[in-house]
């Protein structure tokens, strides 16, 4: 009998779109009554129901009703509507007048009746916080008797001090638990078990998720006022989605959602037993590579010293994560630089071996989309002897590709290009014969200005940086908002400017078109989205993704 489906699609499915909504109205809220758009609370209350082996927590921290400015967008209304349609349960009249400051969804075990012959049925937790219980005990009678009067067949038990009420439905019915909880939370599961755990784990202390040091160490990392929270498990993860980890040097992840004045701040940490090296020490302002980046770029990589990025703990971080979300090599970040990709193929280089390994000071990568032609690169290196010698073997490379080296001169500054020469054949007169010309293509270009060295994909962006003047993306206000949102010092930017690059993104990673649909209040009003590593704990990870918003 498979238990989950029932929970998905009437609790499960309903909470998790409540959750997107909420995170995609914030923005509303900003705008109209920042001062009271925080958290009740900094963790969630429900965590002791959770068992502590639980793959994954989330928790909106606030109250759904407090999203009012959504109802103008008939988004919220819509959702609330459509979570209870199914059950005949009137949001307004049956649940807002009890709902308090908390719902929190978890996974608390992956497999209900731990029988590999019928499949995994993970189980299902629904944490709802109440602040009037009795309204709240009412509301969970009401729902039952419906089922009943639908055909349901109802049982009651009293479990610890408890009142249980499950359905004893046929296999092609759906199937729900529930229960009040003392005096502050309503409770449903997919399955009684579920909810038997989920008491267990309040009067034995240290099997609930409140006693795991590793969420004891996550939950410190929280800011205050967060809106919502999520903790995962990940080997548990990892496990749910049956796959081997090559690499395991995470143990956990936090994520939490706090309005900034400019935006909305997701922050995340991950937590390992092992002592964490940062890649490069840390940056008290923007490198400046960045003043050769035009405000015209959609996509901004900066930092310091690429020459052990392989061997990092951000990129050990990176293995993991694309294993356990992706499950093989393919990520989204070798979709985004494609055109940097195709480079790496054309001229039968390595990355890592044969540019990265020299770039121990500042640099910057972006690319500028086009609407129809694959978006224009640049790569800015600071200066240094290994650099010298870098671009000497890349000069080298280039040739035996059989690219020509040309010096340039564009508006007195001298550059050096990699060309190849091709012929194009021109329609003519039959008894003249075919006619051709000869064409030269620009493969890419390299120039010093200052004390860096600029690699660019073709002449027009060359141009463009050599024309740059107060038009650099540091200048951009966005690009300015957007960074001092991160905490410094950090180990530098991504910046993605959504608005340039939708189009972009859409085509190389097409599931984000789905994405967008679910959470379309969100993705209409984001401007940009800028990623950053920061935090002193040789124990964690900590970084940010922040989200700017137009008109904030």
């Amino acid at each position: 009998m498979n238990r989950q489906r029932s929970f998905i699609g009437f609790i499960v499915a309903g909470a998790i779109a409540l959750l997107v909504i909420a995170i995609a109205g914030f923005y509303w809220f900003f705008a109209k009554s920042p001062a009271n758009l925080i958290g009740s609370t900094s963790q969630p209350g429900a965590a002791i129901f959770v068992s502590k082996l639980s793959p994954v927590m989330v928790s909106l921290l606030a109250n759904p009703d407090r999203l009012q400015a959504l109802e103008q967008e008939e988004e919220l209304s819509k959702l609330k509507t459509s979570l209870f349609a199914k059950s005949g349960i009137d949001y307004k009249q049956d649940i807002q007048p009890w709902l308090g400051n908390e719902i929190t969804l978890a996974i608390t075990t992956l497999d209900i009746d731990r029988d590999l012959e019928n499949g995994q049925q993970p189980g299902y937790l629904l944490a709802l916080s109440t602040q009037q219980p009795e309204k709240s005990r009412e509301f969970v009678e009401l729902l039952f008797s419906k089922r009943a009067l639908a055909g349901a067949n109802l049982a009651v038990e009293q479990y610890k001090g408890v009142k249980l009420i499950s359905d004893n439905s046929q296999p092609e019915q759906d199937l729900l638990a529930g229960a009040v909880v003392g005096e502050d939370f309503v409770l449903f599961a997919n399955d009684l078990k579920v909810l038997r755990n989920a008491i267990n784990n309040v009067q034995a202390p240290d099997l609930n998720l409140t006693s795991s040091p590793e969420y004891e160490k996550a939950t410190k990392q929280l800011p205050k006022g967060g809106l919502a929270v999520a903790f995962l498990n990940l080997p548990i993860v990892a496990k749910w989605q049956g796959l081997e980890l090559p690499e395991q040097l995470y143990n956990s992840q936090i994520i939490s959602l706090a309005l900034n004045p400019k935006g909305l701040l997701a922050e995340t940490t991950f937590l390992t037993s092992s002592e964490i090296v940062p890649p490069s020490p840390p940056l008290s302002k923007p490198v400046g590579a960045l003043q050769y980046i035009p405000a015209s770029a959609g996509l901004a990589i900066s930092g310091s010293n690429l020459s052990n990025l392989g061997d990092s703990d951000v990129a050990k971080l990176w293995r993991q994560a694309t294993a356990t979300i992706y499950g093989s090599k393919e990520d989204v970040v070798s979709r985004l630089a494609k055109p940097l990709a195709d480079v790496q193929k054309r001229w039968g280089i390595n990355f890592p071996e044969d540019i990265f390994s020299w770039v121990q000071g500042e640099y910057a990568i972006a690319l500028l989309p086009e609407e129809q032609t694959t978006p224009h690169w640049i790569f800015v290196v600071e200066k240094s002897e290994a650099v010298e010698q870098g671009v000497t073997r890349l000069d080298a490379i280039a040739s035996s590709n059989g690219l020509s080296i040309n010096l340039l001169t564009i508006d007195k500054q001298k550059i050096s290009a990699w060309t190849e020469l091709t012929t194009a054949t021109k329609k003519s007169d039959v008894k003249k014969g075919a006619s051709f010309s000869i064409e030269t293509k620009v493969q890419g270009l390299h120039t010093t200005l200052g004390n860096y060295e600029i690699f660019t994909s073709d002449l027009e962006t060359m141009d463009e940086i050599l024309t740059i003047k107060d038009n650099s993306i540091i200048d951009n206000p966005n690009f300015k908002d957007s960074i001092a949102a991160i905490p410094l010092p950090n180990q530098g930017y991504i910046y993605l400017d959504w608005t340039k690059s939708q189009n972009l993104l859409e085509r190389q990673v097409p599931i984000l078109k789905l994405v967008e649909v679910l959470g379309k209040p969100f993705f209409n009003n984001l401007r940009s989205l800028t990623v950053s590593s920061y935090g002193t704990d040789t124990r964690s990870l900590k970084g940010g993704v922040f989200f700017k918003l137009n008109n904030s």
